[in-house]
């Protein structure tokens, strides 16, 4: 069964006060309070959230038939009613408030919680704007009272650029990119395309396909006749015939994306692991490095610091650094927030350009479990 928290008065009571905090410390550092509707098109999360937020998202359809969704995060309808109203740039904004996520096969998770977060839309440097939204995330939590946390960071931009070194038409780029998030999948593309197996076959003639498309007669054909969907299905299985990559080039790669560890450390082995490979993605690394030395000047110890190379977080959003900040509560270590780079949301959105954003979002109940944990262990 679900659980449907109950917030008595003494809870609301540290809940108002740690967010009174939170919010504190980002209008200090220039951002505003708003708070889009709870209830937002179902369309804006289901088209751009990724598998794990789409099968969480709980949604309806309202007497007129509009598909509509609880929101089940902040970030996406704060974009939009930028984008919608025409914000004026860089924007910066803070918010606090409930979302709503279906919790299958993990009953004792709560189908809504509260999210304080920030989000700052076109700063165009990137740079300043990841050590902005870094800074204020750990500001955020020791402001809270909360000392002790370490933290998980990556950056899709050094996959995507390594992939758009790759001598690969620009379809199959995008396929590896799309398919970040599926465990296991980009390693098996990989794979094949350096030694030829390890992946799924595609059928590849015209009886194969037409009793594929007989087997499948209920699924949905996007607008197109089946003698369409056959040639485009021909042309593909062809095309991927013809594609290869160096093996030393995919194994390099299947290599760089199980690195996890110790952030420096982890910096040294994908350094090592592309001079293999003969790729260049110096701008890619230096970034990392600038963040390093951005958390050291913050005052987190390096050991604190874990960098993985295949990680994303669970928002298919996300389009290069990522971070989340982890605490330990009565229950164990839980991640206390968390955030990253999404540039190419706000076009999708409706923005007539590519606009620069990053945000970051706090999970205030786990924040003031984990706090309440440290001051008992420290008593």
């Amino acid at each position: 069964m679900a659980t449907f928290p109950y917030y008595d008065a003494g809870a609301l009571a540290a809940l108002d006060a740690q967010a009174a905090s939170i919010l504190g410390q980002f209008a200090a550092r220039g951002y505003v309070h708003e708070e889009p509707s709870v209830l937002q098109p179902a369309e804006i999360f289901l088209d751009r959230s990724g598998e794990e937020i789409r099968r969480r998202t709980f949604t309806l359809t309202d007497p007129s038939g509009r598909d509509l969704a609880l929101r089940p995060d902040l970030t996406i309808p704060i974009c939009r009613d930028a984008v919608r109203s025409g914000r004026r740039l860089p924007a910066r904004i803070c918010y606090n408030g409930l979302v709503f996520r279906h919790q299958p096969g993990e009953p004792h998770r709560p189908t809504q919680f509260f999210q304080a977060g920030a989000e700052l839309l076109g700063l165009e440097d990137p740079a300043a704007g990841d050590s902005e939204i870094l800074t204020l995330a750990i500001e955020a939590l020791r402001v809270a009272g909360l000392k002790d946390f370490s933290l998980r960071i990556g950056d899709l931009a050094l996959f995507n650029a390594l992939v758009d070194a790759l001598a690969l038409p620009r379809q199959w780029r995008a396929r590896l990119k799309r398919h970040f998030w599926r465990a296991g999948y980009v390693e098996s593309l990989l794979y094949w395309l350096g030694h030829g197996d390890g992946a799924p076959k595609l059928p590849g003639t015209r009886a194969e396909i037409e009793a594929l498309l007989d087997q499948k007669s209920d699924a949905p054909a996007a607008g197109r006749t089946r003698p369409e969907i056959v040639a485009r299905t021909l042309d593909r299985a062809a095309e991927a015939a013809t594609l290869r990559l160096d093996p030393a080039v995919a194994d390099a790669i299947a290599r760089l994306l199980d690195i996890s560890g110790a952030a420096q450390g982890a910096l040294g082995e994908i350094r090592a692991l592309l001079k293999t490979a003969g790729i260049s993605l110096d701008p890619q690394l230096a970034a990392m490095e600038s963040r390093l030395a951005l958390l050291k000047s913050l005052g987190v110890a390096p050991e604190r610091i874990q960098f993985t190379a295949h990680f994303g977080r669970n928002m298919e959003y996300y389009t290069g650094f990522v971070f989340e900040l982890w605490a330990r509560d009565r229950e164990g270590q839980v991640a206390v927030a968390g955030g990253g780079r999404y540039d190419t949301l706000l076009e999708s959105l409706g923005a007539k350009q590519p606009v620069s954003a990053i945000g970051c979002a706090i999970r205030t109940e786990r924040l003031l479990a984990a706090r309440e944990f440290n001051k008992a262990v420290v008593a």
